[in-house]
């Protein structure tokens, strides 16, 4: 295995890529526990129904704080590329430090993709270890509470996505017995009239049969929940216009990411043609990008995914840029416990919070990952007042479902 440590960073010998606190000249003392230092960052990733990538932070206090980064591969060699950066470092200068990662990664592509979500798995893991070393609950180290619990979205499956009854059926089942108030059903799924899976192109019969998911969808719910759908990026920007058209006359929460995302422009045209509500974000890196859909307003909804967009401080920057627009926040997650708490605190500490999704509810073992019990309940996370997170890690049941060939935790 290659020892990072050693390897060498060109960008450091002759630019001012580097904010460590020695370059910096951050040394004073602090007092007490605040004066910790890192002295290791671990990863071990978990075979959920999405692989996810948790992320430790040691410190010489004996504090340890645990993060999470957005799932698949290539997350666990950046972050072990990054180590070297942040050992002796103290893990209070979390704004600091992620922008210390930042730039020192920049040679690497850390202005979106997989670098951003390595380091969204680090700031998250800081903001737990300093809510431990401080004693304080991580949603104050982001501004404080606006809410003591917050609103959970489902996202459903029905097991035949294609078909519109199975849809309805899950969706009275997860209103009806599971308690959620807030659901979100797939769009982009075969009608059977396809005729090129490639052009993006939807033809009327596909658009009829889409339409026809909804209407089933939000008329057996009715007014006792919010229904949004997603498109995962998979239409023409006519053909989408052609869908948010069609499926005005319906109380659709949102229509999420209608297009692919690299063009935004295209993004702006759609949601400004129509009235149906439009939701896009995950797929968006950091403020900045976050910025040229805000700034058009080129969303109705803004759903960025906090362990992927730049970690929890990131997304309260995007908050704050969706404000000044007066456009609500959504946030998209497919995390384990870990990141979905992140992203709740994050939530409790925002203004314009509409909810955080949740993607495991047919998971049987979700919440195992931790010693807490009932964290989603009536289709709401309450936030905890215990230090950081506010969660411990069941190292047994992480161990029981690990990747196969990965290793636990020191």
């Amino acid at each position: 295995m290659v020892d990072y440590a050693k390897l060498r960073d060109p960008n450091a010998e002759y630019t001012m890529r580097d904010l460590s606190a020695e370059t910096m000249g951050v040394s004073n003392r602090r007092g007490g526990v605040r004066d910790a230092e890192i002295t290791d960052v671990q990863t071990t990733m978990v075979d959920g129904n999405y692989p996810w990538i948790l992320v430790r932070v040691y410190t010489d206090a004996g504090v340890v704080g645990t993060g999470e980064a957005y799932w698949g591969g290539g997350d666990t060699a950046i972050i072990e590329r990054m180590k070297p950066f942040l050992v002796g470092e103290n893990p209070l200068d979390i704004d600091r430090l992620y922008e210390h990662l930042v730039q020192k990664m920049s040679g690497e592509g850390s202005i979106s993709g997989k670098t951003i979500s390595a380091i969204s798995g680090i700031e998250i893991a800081l903001h737990d270890v300093a809510g431990k070393l401080l004693e304080i609950p991580a949603y104050q180290l982001v501004g404080g509470k606006y809410r003591d619990e917050v609103r959970i979205y489902c996202d459903c499956h029905a097991g035949d996505e294609s078909e519109p009854e199975s849809n309805a059926a899950e969706a009275e089942r997860v209103v009806s017995e599971l308690g959620y108030d807030a659901i979100k059903f797939d769009l982009d799924v075969p009608s059977g009239h396809e005729k090129d899976r490639a052009n993006r192109y939807l033809r009327g019969p596909e658009i009829d049969h889409k339409v026809e998911i909804v209407k089933q969808v939000c008329e057996t719910v009715g007014d006792r929940a919010d229904v949004a759908f997603d498109c995962h990026w998979s239409f023409t920007g006519g053909s989408a216009k052609r869908l948010a058209a069609a499926l005005e006359e319906y109380d659709v929460w949102w229509l999420e990411d209608p297009v692919p995302p690299e063009n935004h422009d295209v993004q702006e045209e759609i949601t400004k043609s129509t009235t149906t509500p439009i939701g896009v974000g995950e797929n968006v890196y950091r403020k900045y990008g976050q910025r040229t859909l805000l700034e058009p307003q080129a969303v109705d909804i803004i759903a960025p995914d906090l362990p992927r967009v730049g970690g929890m401080r990131e997304t309260r920057k995007v908050a704050d840029l969706a404000d000044l627009y007066y456009i609500p926040v959504a946030m998209h997650n497919v995390s384990s416990p870990i990141g979905t708490m992140a992203s709740a605190q994050v939530a409790a500490a925002i203004p314009n919070s509409l909810a955080v999704e949740f993607h495991s509810y047919q998971l049987g073992w979700w919440e195992d990952l931790v010693e807490e019990d009932d964290l989603i309940q009536e289709g709401r996370m309450e936030i905890p007042e215990k230090p950081g997170l506010g969660l411990t890690l069941d190292l047994d049941a992480v161990e029981q479902h690990m990747v196969e060939g990965e290793t636990l935790f020191d």
